[in-house]
């Protein structure tokens, strides 16, 4: 009787580790997060009337890790895409085509800062949350 008592108590305790075992924490490539940037706010195009584009971004990271990276090199990252928003014309934003092609070229311009500082691109997607031009 105390063997039977003794293996009911040491399945009761083994099954929800094994349990637990199996379920372990979620798969690295599982991890999505999304950082949300202020707002960037840019003149751009040449000739006698200043324009403005007014947008948001978001950012698509895949890691804890490329969370703290993009958080870290923030500053740098604000800066050159500004700059990348200042050097475009009136033709190279106006459409949602000529939008996709500026939003591929800002995650490019990210992943390369991250894998010259870090080593690894560690962003994998980018998006305007908004974009208005005026």
């Amino acid at each position: 009787m105390l063997k039977k008592l003794l293996l009911v108590w040491l399945l009761a305790i083994l099954t929800p580790l094994a349990w637990s075992a199996e379920e372990g924490a979620p798969a690295q490539e599982e991890y999505v997060n999304y950082i949300e940037l202020k707002p960037f706010v840019a003149n751009f195009g040449t000739g006698p009337k200043t324009r403005f584009v007014k947008c948001e971004i978001t950012i698509q990271v895949s890691s804890e890790a490329a969370h703290h990276a993009v958080n870290h090199h923030m500053p740098h990252i604000r800066n050159d895409i500004v700059f990348l928003l200042s050097s475009q014309s009136e033709e190279s934003m106006k459409t949602i085509e000529a939008q996709q092609t500026l939003a591929r070229q800002a995650l490019k311009l990210v992943q390369n800062i991250l894998v010259e500082e870090e080593g690894e691109a560690f962003v994998s997607d980018l998006f305007f949350t908004s974009f208005v031009m005026q």
